[in-house]
């Protein structure tokens, strides 16, 4: 029997690409996937994504949700405590594994393994490289048939202006030297909205683009058969 794991969602492409790879590999049972989010704006945290996004990629993955509801404002105190009672809810389950879609940051890394210290739960880090490694990840994901949009920017690394573009090579090539092309360091996060860990493509469009508590972020909205794709 396979070893039950859950898989970090922030709705980008690197959690979306963790996933893909953990089911290529076959070496894990993946039972759900687990998002935080703004109890206030029913936002995804920092990316800004809206929940039913989220809950649309959850059923193209063929994978229950499991949301982690947060304060807004919200502590670390508090969001760790949030998560310890998801850690526990995941153990009750028999799971035993946890993946995350970080790529060299070993700060963040050792954060994740102090916080599932002692919890039953192993951490996965699928996609872990070094710095140079991002060029080669970024058009590997391309080449699969991942599709993402920025949904927000942090200006102070890069122009906010690229809030809403899509993440593809006229993307990579635009990026300036110093700006990760994964955006590993905070400069951009994303919305995967199609690729090889879904069952079918996200019908998505471009909504309006705000500049809010010193980040640009660029709303995505689900749209009908009445509506025309950006």
């Amino acid at each position: 029997m396979k070893p039950k794991a859950l898989v970090s969602w922030s709705s980008g492409k690197d959690g979306a690409w963790s996933l893909h790879l953990l089911k290529q590999r076959g070496e894990v049972e993946i039972v759900g996937l687990v998002t935080s989010f703004n109890e206030a704006a029913n936002r995804v945290a920092m990316h800004a994504v809206r929940r039913e996004l989220v809950e649309a990629q959850a059923r193209a993955a063929g994978l229950p949700l499991w949301p982690v509801m947060l304060p807004w404002p919200c502590c670390n105190a508090e969001y760790e405590e949030r998560m310890r009672q998801l850690f526990a809810r995941a153990v009750g389950a028999g799971v035993t594994q946890f993946a995350f879609g970080d790529l060299f940051l070993e700060d963040i890394r050792a954060y994740r393994e102090r916080q599932l210290a002692g919890t039953g739960l192993e951490p996965l880090f699928p996609l872990w490289g070094t710095v140079t490694d991002t060029p080669v990840l970024a058009r590997t994901m391309l080449a699969g048939g991942l599709r993402a949009i920025l949904t927000c920017v942090d200006p102070k690394q890069f122009d906010g202006q690229f809030a809403g573009r899509l993440f593809d090579e006229t993307l990579l090539a635009d990026l300036p030297p110093g700006v990760d092309p994964c955006g590993e360091r905070g400069e951009f996060h994303t919305f995967c909205y199609d690729g090889p860990m879904f069952e079918k493509a996200i019908p998505v469009k471009i909504g309006e683009r705000v500049d809010r508590d010193g980040f640009c972020f660029c709303d995505v909205i689900l749209y009908s058969h009445a509506d025309t794709a950006t």
